[in-house]
């Protein structure tokens, strides 16, 4: 078996290493500086127990792989690139197992368009990707959760052994016949991901968060959708203890990350926008998660500094929206 692991950044990152450094044959793809760098030195992957430069294989683009009848393709891209990246996949590879272990919840059916055999991935892993050819993964012995199941139910044979080679490789790793249950808890907590990019760890953003994940809940109930709590996920990642990595402090989720690096993209269209599409379709008023994901768009468009809005700027736009009629209610 051969794991391809496709967006090789804080996520697929750790995972590609774990693998590799356990002796699975593993291919990293992603672009730039970082696959400049990794090509030339190596991955530089770090953890509090380690500091390793790993020879990965790895390419710019599907099209670069020889694929073979046992290969699985792990998705960890952020999901605004997930169906260009599906497409060039397709192309390369045909029909090949494909494990989205990605935030949000809208990966899963984009895959399932172009693919036969789709798994869904709960992904609690500390990591971070800021400097090309470099992953911290601040978490050891046990590097995070990284539960699956097929989408959008059930387990099979592959994902069992898939998973119990995650377990062998330093992650906890569950087959679970109803990981969406798992992956929109996980959403109610990501829905914070773009307050942290905004305003860094201000404690005063509670009340936002607070309000962002009502919206969301009210959402859910709404829509008929099962799901965790926050509660739920921290549960299940209690083994999962983060440590310090010398040099190199835990400052940001992903979000805060996309905005360290200067990105002009940023993930808030699939986490806060999973909400105001629900909000539409279902007529719930979600003036917090609007606002947060507008503002965090406009952040990455301007290239503005993880932390560059205070709370009360956010609080003020949310109120501006507050009292919007959204979806069917409207007309």
């Amino acid at each position: 078996m051969r794991y391809i692991v496709y967006g090789a950044g804080a996520i697929g990152g750790s995972i590609g290493a774990r693998l590799f450094i356990r002796g699975q044959d593993v291919v990293l793809i992603c672009r730039g500086r970082h696959l400049e760098n990794i090509r030339r030195d190596g991955l530089d992957f770090r953890t509090p127990a380690e500091s390793v430069k790993l020879p990965v294989p790895t390419v710019g683009h599907p099209s670069e792989i020889q694929f073979r009848g046992e290969d699985i393709v792990f998705l960890t891209m952020k999901s605004q690139d997930t169906a260009a990246a599906l497409e060039d996949l397709q192309a390369a590879a045909g029909d090949v197992p494909v494990i989205c272990a990605q935030n949000g919840v809208a990966n899963e059916n984009m895959a399932l368009r172009l693919f036969s055999r789709v798994y869904a991935m709960l992904v609690v892993v500390p990591a971070t990707y800021v400097e090309p050819g470099q992953v911290l993964l601040h978490a050891s012995p046990v590097g995070g959760v990284l539960d699956a199941g097929c989408y959008p139910k059930g387990v099979d044979a592959l994902i069992e052994q898939v998973t119990a080679v995650l377990t062998d490789s330093g992650f906890s790793a569950r087959p679970d016949p109803q990981v969406m249950r798992l992956k929109y808890g996980k959403l109610l907590m990501n829905l914070a991901n773009a307050v942290q990019a905004l305003c860094g760890r201000d404690s005063s953003s509670e009340d936002i968060i607070r309000a962002a994940r009502a919206e969301a809940v009210a959402c859910y109930q709404a829509a008929g959708i099962d799901f965790a709590t926050p509660k739920d996920i921290w549960q299940r990642a209690a083994d999962v203890t983060q440590g310090e990595i010398e040099g190199h402090p835990h400052q940001g989720g992903s979000s805060w990350q996309s905005l360290a690096r200067g990105s002009h993209s940023i993930e808030v269209d699939f986490l806060n926008g999973e909400i105001t599409l629900l909000g539409s379709l279902y007529g719930i008023a979600t003036p917090y998660n609007r606002m947060l994901q507008r503002m965090a768009k406009e952040a990455a468009r301007e290239a503005r500094p993880a932390g560059s809005f205070s709370v009360d700027i956010l609080m003020s736009k949310a109120r501006e929206l507050e009292g919007t009629v959204e979806g069917p209610t409207a007309l």
